[in-house]
């Protein structure tokens, strides 16, 4: 592990690829990882000026909401969060409920392990405090194409994390003039983004009986299970087809 932190930090000094041939965490792949997510930022802006509005509507002030989106940077969290809070749920609810629909999150970092291990502590865990759906899917598609930049994940969640508290600011501020979200499509503006960031996930064949079994189990546990249960549901289902079918 010594040895390893060791070459870490030489790559993040030097900015220059290891000569074994492992993973580097250099401003390089900072700058890449940020200018990579920035289209994909901005997509995400819309969603966070929604939340804001929704956070101005439950009594947040902007200090509070841009706090929140600062120290959380999670959206179907914090927009659950606010809505609980605003209609005065106990605090061990709406703790119980947040962290529900953020567990898919124990899944993405495993998903992460394969590479991020071979980092220092220091950089995989100041890296993953900025993962986020749509940077983590950026970086695990960088990854599996054979990419050794570990700071992808970091300059990707640095440009959304900017971005997210910026719109949330706007939000809280200007939410009144800038009027519903329905009439700028910025209701649809996540999914849309997330099925192109789908389809660079996309592995072939093998890719579609994990996917259909997600969306199935999600769909139903949508139906029969109350909250967003059916998030880390669908997931699981996803993740243990691809484990029994992998070879």
């Amino acid at each position: 592990m010594a040895e390893a932190e060791s070459a870490t930090e030489r790559s993040v000094e030097t900015d220059t690829e290891p000569d074994d041939g492992g993973m580097t965490f250099t401003f390089a792949g900072v700058r890449e990882g940020f200018i990579t997510g920035f289209p994909v930022a901005v997509g995400v802006a819309g969603y966070g000026v929604v939340f804001g509005v929704i956070a101005d509507q439950a009594g947040l002030s902007v200090a509070e909401a841009a706090l929140m989106s600062a120290t959380v940077l999670a959206g179907a969290a914090q927009l659950i969060g606010v809505e609980l809070w605003a209609d005065s749920v106990p605090m061990a609810t709406v703790v119980a409920t947040v962290g529900i629909v953020n567990l898919r999150y124990l899944l993405m970092g495993a998903a992460l392990r394969p590479w991020f291990r071979q980092l220092s502590p220091r950089a995989a865990y100041g890296s993953v405090f900025f993962t986020a759906d749509e940077n983590w899917a950026l970086t695990i598609g960088k990854l599996r194409s054979g990419s050794k930049r570990g700071a992808f994940l970091l300059g990707s969640g640095l440009v959304l994390w900017l971005l997210w508290i910026v719109a949330t600011v706007l939000g809280v501020t200007a939410g009144d003039f800038l009027g519903t979200p329905e009439q700028y499509g910025l209701d649809y503006v996540l999914t849309a983004l997330f099925l192109t960031l789908a389809v660079g996930l996309w592995q072939g064949r093998e890719s579609i009986r994990p996917w259909l079994a997600a969306a199935g189990v999600a769909l139903v546990a949508n139906a029969v299970l109350p909250g967003e249960w059916y998030v880390i549901v669908g997931a699981l289902a996803g993740a243990v087809v691809r484990m029994v079918s992998y070879e």
